[in-house]
Order: structure tokens, then sequence, then C-alpha cells
């Protein structure tokens, strides 16, 4: 039997970067519980490995006060430790003139949020971009990088075994409660003074065992990629994006120049029948009839995801996909494009009493437990910041 004082499910980013600052502030038994027998098999290893930079999101909201932050913190840790870190900027681009108040929208939001963005011209955005296309107007991001995600995690993983006051145990899956201060798991039932759900895909799961965000539940959605041929990643030199509908949480299909050269486009945001559901049927369980239900509920109550479903959807066939992708560089054909096995899956939270996606991390604390669900994007960016604003509330004391 394994005991702790405090045990933090899940050693993704946020379960590494929340146990990194903990020991910082002088915690010295601290035991991490990963399911899989490695880090980063899913969201936080499956990301694009952009550092977002504060401009999508709600002025207020814990997303926009963490982002920034989380970005400087982010790119420090890389510096510091010798990691790769591309500082190579995003503009965000005009497919239409109906789409310039968007664009201004966003920068307002993001000169709000304290984010270093400017408006620039067309011949401005050839200076930057020289392939990218737009119409009148674009976004500029200086701030916005790009990182390797799985090499970080696994140096921030090695910083804390050094530390002597964190264990990770791998292949550790949970099965439930077991008593009031205990696990059920794979791996023998696991004590704990305090629990810490960092559980990602199945956060709510394991809050709902112990009565808490019973009001909320993780809708997955996948994201797959494609990515420019080797020979003409020299199109793109940083990250192009579309202006998104800001009501829903997606993107779009954006162009991303990777830390290894490689220029992946996406990722799509189709609904999915499980939470790890990366291929066909790989990840199908017992639980699909009942994310299959939470889907068409949502198709019927909610319009903005109806509307989503039907334009996600149509990003299988290939031309419309491409028909996204060329409204944003100039040039491209779709010889120019192949597949690419980079998938991930985004696991949603959502409000079953509104039927509505929650657009902010949320963070729910019992007795002897802090859950924290909807872990969306920009976790991996907000983590480390995120990780002072956790702890501040909730393990002060």
């Amino acid at each position: 039997m394994h005991t702790a004082q405090l045990v933090i499910c899940g050693a993704g980013v946020l379960g590494l970067t929340i146990a990194r600052e903990l020991v910082q502030r002088g915690a010295d038994d601290i035991l991490i519980l990963e399911k899989e027998n490695r880090l980063g098999a899913h969201a936080s290893g499956r990301n694009s490995g952009v550092l977002h930079a504060g401009i999508y999101y709600t002025p207020g909201s814990a997303r926009a006060q963490t982002c920034i932050q989380g970005n400087q913190l982010m790119r420090a840790y890389c510096t510091s430790k010798g990691l790769p870190l591309s500082e190579c900027g995003k503009v965000i681009v005009t497919t239409c003139a109906e789409q310039l108040p968007g664009l201004v929208t966003l920068h307002q939001r993001a000169t709000e949020n304290g984010s270093q963005v400017s408006l620039i011209d067309e011949k401005e955005l050839l200076e930057i971009e020289p392939n990218a296309r737009t119409t009148e107007q674009a976004l500029h991001s200086p701030l916005t990088a790009v990182v390797d995600p799985r090499v970080i995690l696994k140096q921030i993983a090695e910083d804390l075994l050094a530390s002597k006051k964190v264990r990770i145990l791998f292949d550790c899956k949970v099965a439930g409660r077991s008593g009031t201060d205990g696990l059920r798991t794979s791996q023998g039932r696991i004590e704990y003074k305090r629990l810490l759900n960092c559980a990602g895909a199945h956060a709510d799961t394991l809050a709902h065992a112990f009565g808490l965000g019973q009001r909320y539940v993780i809708v997955p959605f996948k994201g797959c990629y494609k990515k420019l041929r080797p020979e003409r990643s020299g199109m793109i030199r940083g990250n192009i994006y579309p202006v998104p509908d800001v009501r829903n949480p997606f993107l779009g299909v954006h162009f991303t120049k990777s830390i290894s050269g490689d220029v992946y486009i996406g990722p799509t945001a189709t609904p999915a029948f499980g939470r790890e559901n990366y291929g066909i049927v790989q990840g199908l369980d017992a639980e699909a009839p009942e994310i299959l239900l939470r889907d068409a509920v949502l198709f019927v109550k909610n319009e903005k995801f109806r509307t989503v479903a039907f334009d996600e959807l149509r990003k299988y066939f290939f031309k419309y996909f491409f028909a996204d992708c060329e409204k944003l560089v100039r040039g491209l054909q779709p010889s120019d494009i192949e597949s690419s096995p980079k998938v991930g899956i985004r696991p949603q939270l959502v409000d079953v009493k509104t039927h509505e996606l929650v657009m902010d991390f949320k963070v729910e604390a019992g007795e002897n437990s802090v859950h924290v669900l909807n872990a969306i994007s920009p976790a991996f960016t907000s983590s480390m910041a995120f990780a002072k604003m956790l702890c501040d509330e909730h393990f002060s004391s």
C-alpha cells in the first residue's frame, strides 16, 4: 500500500507543474499517479506545442489571467533548462471583409488582457509571413512561441524526482474511492491526506466519485491534423491562424511550424465517441453510447454546437479541409498536404443543466480533495501560472 500527504491523479502538465509549485512552497511528500506507462500519452503530449499569448479569452477569466504569465514562465523555464523554444510569433488573418470586426474584437480582448499585439496591413503581413493571405488587415502576436511539450514534461518530471520529495507511480489506474482517505487502484489501495484531481479527460468521473462537479460532464472532441510535405515546409515561418468564432472554444484549422520544422495543419474539432478515441475504433468502450447521447442532446439543445458539428464533420472530406487551408496561405496546392498520425482529444466540459460548453477552467474542492475540471487550451501555456493560482487558493495553509 502506498501513502502520501498529497496524491495527484494525472502526470500531465497540470499535475506536474502543480507538484513543482508545491515543492517550491515546501511540500515534501507528493505521490503522482499516472495510468499510462509514460508521460504525455494524452492531451499534454498531443497538443500543437504553441505557447499562446492571451488573445482569445474573456478578460477576467482564469484563462485570460494565467495565459500571458504562463507563457512567460514556460519561456523562462525552457531557456533556463536549455529546452527547444521557437519564438516565431503568430498572425491571425481574415478570409473576408466580414471578419474584420472580429479581428478588431480580438485586438481589444488581447489588449485588455495585457498581450502585446498589433493590427497590421497586408504589406506588413508579407514581411512577417510572406505566404499568408488576408483581407485588408491581420493581427500580429510576437509573444506566441512554439515548444516541444513532451520534452518539457520529461524535464519537469526529472526535476521533481531529483528533489526526492515527489514520486511518480506509472501504470496506476484509479478504480474509485476507498473510504474517506484512499483510492482503489490497479496497484492496490493508496492513502492520502489530500487529493488533487488532474485526470484530464477523466477528471469529471473522479470528481463525481467525491460528490463534486455533478452538473458537469466531459464531451470529447477529436482533433486530427495533416501536415505540409517536408519540401514545402518553408512556406510557413511560424503560426497562421484564422479569425475564430469567440462564442466557441475552438480556434479553427491553422498552420503551426513545430520545433522539428514540420508544419502541422489542424486540428479539426469533431465529436469523438470515447475519451481516448484517437482512431476510428481505437479508444471506444462501453461509455460510447452514453457519449453519443450527450452529443445528441447538445446537437438538439445547443445551436452553437450544432453549427460546429456540421462545419467540422465536413472536414473529413479533403476538399472541404483544403478549402479552409487555402484561405490562409497563398500558393497552396492540394498536393502540398499529406496525412499525419497526429491526433488529440479535447476533453471539453459541458454544463448538463444549461447544455452549454464551459468556456473557462473550472475547479471544485471538497473537504480533502481539489478537482481541476475543463483543462482545455491554453492549459499547457497557462500551467505554471495556473499552478500558482490554484496553490494560492487551495494549498496556502
